[in-house]
């Protein structure tokens, strides 16, 4: 089967492999049908044949898929060496076209359903407490778990794609969020955890690589607005997405159900593959030329050789050192450490601080249900700041859009440490700070993913994307922490905590970023390996 710039190594072994994942998700379905006239209650019940049956089929299908898909590139990246890292590039002049809108809905979906996984924990931590009978500090491992996947799969994930292909890593990640769609059907607590690891680490790469695509395939005048947009509405789908698929059938089904739509949601990606290109930079840069200028003039139109392809630039060619030390070489590395601090200072806040605000809201004087309506009425007028954001982002200056929010962010927080220190119960203030602290972080990781995925070379774009990513994440594993030991219950003092990395994260990047604002990938990369550009 030919993809859009590359095909498959083993076109049988990777379908073979699909289909063995799909039979093994599908080998759990009798054991939960059975459990109909209990409810969906599967707790204590012994696994069947069957069921271990498809167990064993799932991992073996991925081996299969992986090897039908990966090896092939694997043999190419050998020539780059050789022929030297010819440097392509999208038609950047060019206005938005068919092609592109259809890679941007593709993308859409692949973001939906990564977020949708997450959201949907809340949804079912309450069936699933009662059924396995949980006190609240285990039901809460069950956050933690898919939070600690998530981290370590947008990191390896980011590392498989900048070495087999950002398409490539899109399906074995899809493939693997269907398979853990057998989560639904465990019948104790403890696989439902470990199941929930790895649903949480396949569709933790789905969001970088979707970034990382983009802003490889997008022409430069778009590719800010379009970026941040991205995040925005694939956020919002699948928080959605979640809430009506429990409101519709977890009344029906159980709990469980909503774990078992891993298959039919991952199945779309795998569906929709067919307008899923390779990246062209990415081709290029292993090898491929011919297979470039292929997805370049399916995009492009007519590609001209001369035009398309340039001399080889001397930082491709060499080769330089990738993974995620390189990240903190050169003057990629503040920019590595500012928005890797910024990201897990975000997660704090929204994992941590917010979470719980309402409680503290109500500590510092205000009644129960004037915090709550305050709450959903910061939240909603912190969805029009995502249109804001877009266009501060396509409009004004991307590095300065993300320092502003930052810089937002640390201001609100100084603004709780004022009112908790010196006990003001002005609700007033407490309206000011709270909203100013909800649209501020919206903004925040409205553009840190999508400015991560714009400063990197082609063969650390990924990785960097992933780590940028996984710090958010992790912020919110040290949120559950703090959380723990009591740091939130003094707002002064979480506030001041989560101010301060704030604070040396606005420095480090307003010192150090460049606006992407409009230009080309190569000229990003150009001016953060020119020194000069960074003064």
């Amino acid at each position: 089967m030919k993809s859009n710039g590359l095909s498959l190594h083993h076109p049988f072994a990777f379908w073979a492999g699909t289909a063995a994942i799909v039979a093994g998700v599908l080998a759990h379905i009798p054991m939960f049908v059975c459990a109909s006239h209990m409810g969906y209650r599967m707790a204590g019940m012994e696994m069947d044949a069957l069921m271990l049956t498809g167990m064993a089929l799932i991992p073996l299908g991925l081996l299969l898929a992986a090897y039908g898909v990966m090896p092939r590139m694997a043999r190419l990246r050998a020539g780059t060496r050789a022929r030297g890292g010819l440097h392509f590039h999208i038609a950047d002049g060019i206005p938005l076209n068919r092609h592109h809108w259809y890679l941007v809905a593709v993308l859409v979906v692949a973001l939906t359903i990564d977020v949708m996984k997450p959201a949907t924990l809340g949804f079912v931590m309450p069936g699933m407490t009662r059924e396995y009978d949980l006190a609240k500090q285990s039901a809460g491992m069950l956050a933690f778990v898919a939070l600690t996947g998530t981290t370590v799969g947008s990191v390896v994930w980011g590392l498989v794609a900048d070495r087999f292909g950002r398409r490539a890593t899109i399906l074995l990640s899809a493939l693997m969020f269907i398979g853990t769609a057998i989560c639904g059907a465990m019948p104790s607590f403890n696989w439902n955890l470990a199941m929930c690891f790895l649903m949480g680490a396949s569709a933790g790469g789905l969001l970088p690589i979707t970034f990382t695509l983009m802003a490889e395939m997008i022409p430069a005048a778009h590719r800010g607005w379009l970026l941040v947009a991205l995040g925005g509405l694939g956020n919002s789908a699948g928080y959605l997405v979640a809430a009506w698929s429990a409101s519709l059938l977890e009344p029906v089904y159980g709990w469980r159900v909503l774990w078992l739509l891993g298959l039919p949601t991952g199945a779309i990606i795998i569906l929709l593959s067919r307008l899923l290109p390779e990246s062209p930079r990415f081709l290029a840069t292993n090898g491929l030329p011919d297979q470039a200028r292929a997805v370049l003039a399916k995009f492009a139109g007519v590609v001209d050789a001369d035009a398309a392809c340039g001399a080889a630039d001397a930082a491709e060619a060499d080769r330089p050192s990738s993974g995620m030390r390189a990240l903190l070489q050169g003057g990629y590395g503040p920019l590595t450490i500012g928005m890797g601090v910024a990201g897990i200072a975000w997660g704090l806040a929204n994992f941590g601080f917010l979470l719980w605000l309402p409680t503290n809201l109500r500590a510092m004087g205000m009644d129960a249900a004037t915090a709550t309506s305050l709450l959903a009425k910061s939240a909603f007028l912190a969805l029009p700041g995502t249109l804001v954001v877009i266009w501060l982002y396509h409009r004004w200056s991307t590095i300065n859009t993300l320092v502003t929010f930052i810089g937002l962010s640390c201001a609100s927080l100084l603004g709780f440490f004022l009112l908790g220190h010196f006990g003001v119960a002005s609700t007033a203030a407490m309206v000011v700070a709270t909203v100013a602290l909800l649209v501020s972080a919206s903004g925040v990781i409205a553009t840190l993913i999508p400015y991560a995925s714009e400063i990197y070379p082609v063969h650390l774009r990924a990785t960097g994307s992933g780590v940028i990513a996984a710090g958010s994440k992790l912020g919110g594993i040290l949120g559950a922490g703090f959380g723990v030991v009591g740091l939130f219950g003094n707002v002064a003092l979480a506030a001041l905590v989560i101010a301060a990395p704030m604070a040396v994260a606005a420095l480090l990047l307003a010192r150090n970023g460049i606006d992407t604002r409009g230009r080309r990938l190569e000229e990003i990369q150009g001016l953060i390996a020119e020194p000069a550009a960074l003064g």
